[in-house]
Parts: structure tokens; C-alpha cells; sequence
């Protein structure tokens, strides 16, 4: 029931279900992974067994393409589907300049390899996930094992002639052992506070030996959907400059919710 949803996570899953708009049969999709992103899927797959939406999609990581096939969504690879229509994900944190920190679950590299073969990027949020600058969030970086107490120390000195705040990097862990990434790799991650110029981090941190992604999104997201406990969904267009508002009616937000709440 909606009472005992967060008031986070409603606005997570309003964004989510506004997000469905912008997907139409024969549409080929990125599905992004995180708990706004698990919302998406769900709400998708109501539409494909409820109204015969028809799309073909390319999961983020496994367990999105997991959930996703559980709810009757036709998932593909990357490469079987070529070049995708739209992607949908969430985000850690977007500033106004639509840059992104994401990797909170561990799978930024195939977010940015599918988002980057794209016509278009939203990115659904709830509003503590917009801020004035980027780096509160530990910033993720994806690292070889091989080598990676050395990529460490590498990444820390780099960071030191950087407009960061902090130069701690720590290794993610899953329990007492390393968290490890569907490609078989290691996270950072990167305690800055503040990021004063993402774009030039970004371009640094991916030229260190060892590193083999970082999760600043820079110039890959096109729009961004924040969602309110209230049912009201903010759009916002970079492209046109646009932000618009609408709510999510009562209806579906009770039907959304129904087949999901705990």
C-alpha cells in the first residue's frame, strides 16, 4: 500500500511510472540498474502484460536483465540490438549542467556503455538527488584486480592537483570480501566532497593504468524526471530548456504500487 511506502521511495517510483511515457512499441531500450530503475522495469512490465507493449531491451547488469525477463520483458544483448532508442536510469546525484555521478550499484560501466548508444538519456530521480555540485556521493570508480592496491595509490596521488575536497579512495567491499562488478573487476570508491570540475576529472581519472571506468556522466543525459512523494513529476530538457510539472494520478499511483509494496 502507498501509506507504507517512504516518502522517497514515492517519488522514486513516480518518476519512474512519468518515465513510461516516453516508451512506445518497437522501441528499443536501455533498463538502468538501482532501486528507482527495479521501479521502472515493474511499471514496464505491467504495460507489456497489461496493454501489449511491445519493446526489445538491454539490461545494465545481470540483475536487471533478470528482473526483467521475470516480468515479461524481451531482453537482449547490447550488440544484438544495436543502436537503442532511449535508455532510463537513475542517478546518484545530477547537477544543473545534467552531469551525473552513478555506480551505487556497482554496474556505471554498462549504464555508460548502453546510455552512450543512445538517441536519448532520462534519468529518473527523487529530488535529494539534485544538487549545486557534484561529490558528495563517494564517486565510483571501476578498477582491474590486477594491480588495483597500485591503481589505488595512483588514483589517490592524481587526485591530490585536483578541485576536490578529498583524495581518499576505498576499495568497495560485499561483506568482508571485495565487491565484485559483473566484468569481473573492483570499485573505488572515491570520498571527494566536492567535485569542482567533473569533466576534466572525468577525462584524468580513465587515463590511469588499471582504471577501467569512472562514474561521471558527462554530455550523455538529455532529460531528467524527479519525482515527489506528493505525485507530482518534474521533467526537465536540457535540449530545449524546458521544465515542466504534471501529476501522477491517483490511479496509478495505487495500481503501480499495489503490485509492488512490500
Amino acid at each position: 500500500m502507498t501509506e507504507s511506502l517512504s516518502p522517497a521511495d514515492r517519488a522514486k517510483r513516480v518518476a519512474a511510472l512519468r518515465a513510461c511515457d516516453y516508451v512506445e512499441s518497437g522501441m528499443k531500450v536501455g533498463l538502468g540498474t538501482g532501486s528507482t530503475a527495479e521501479w521502472l522495469v515493474k511499471a514496464l512490465g505491467d504495460l507489456v502484460r497489461d496493454e501489449g507493449l511491445e519493446i526489445t531491451a538491454v539490461a545494465t547488469s545481470s540483475r536487471t536483465a533478470e528482473l526483467a525477463r521475470s516480468v515479461g520483458i524481451t531482453v537482449v544483448p547490447l550488440d544484438e540490438a544495436g543502436w537503442l532508442d532511449l535508455t532510463i536510469d537513475g542517478a546518484d546525484e545530477f547537477d544543473p549542467e545534467f552531469q551525473l555521478i552513478k555506480g551505487g550499484g556497482g554496474a556505471h560501466l554498462q549504464e555508460k556503455v548502453v546510455a552512450s548508444a543512445s538517441d536519448r538519456m532520462i534519468v529518473i530521480a527523487d529530488q535529494t538527488k539534485d544538487v549545486a555540485t557534484l561529490g558528495a556521493f563517494p564517486l565510483p570508480v571501476e578498477v582491474l584486480q590486477f594491480g588495483w592496491q597500485t591503481t589505488k595509490s595512483l588514483v589517490e596521488e592524481l587526485l591530490a592537483g585536483m578541485d576536490v575536497v578529498g583524495d581518499k579512495a576505498v576499495l568497495r567491499k560485499d561483506g568482508d570480501m571485495p565487491f565484485v562488478t559483473d566484468e569481473g573487476n573492483f570499485i573505488l570508491d572515491m570520498h571527494l566532497g566536492r567535485i569542482g570540475n567533473p569533466r576534466q576529472l572525468a577525462m584524468v581519472i580513465n587515463q590511469i593504468p588499471g582504471v577501467v571506468e569512472n562514474g561521471l556522466f558527462i554530455d550523455i543525459c538529455d532529460t531528467v524526471i524527479v519525482g515527489h512523494p506528493d505525485g507530482t513529476a518534474v521533467v526537465r530538457d536540457i535540449n530545449d530548456g524546458t521544465v515542466t510539472e504534471s501529476r501522477v494520478t491517483s490511479d496509478d499511483v495505487t495500481n503501480i504500487f499495489a503490485d509492488n509494496a512490500e
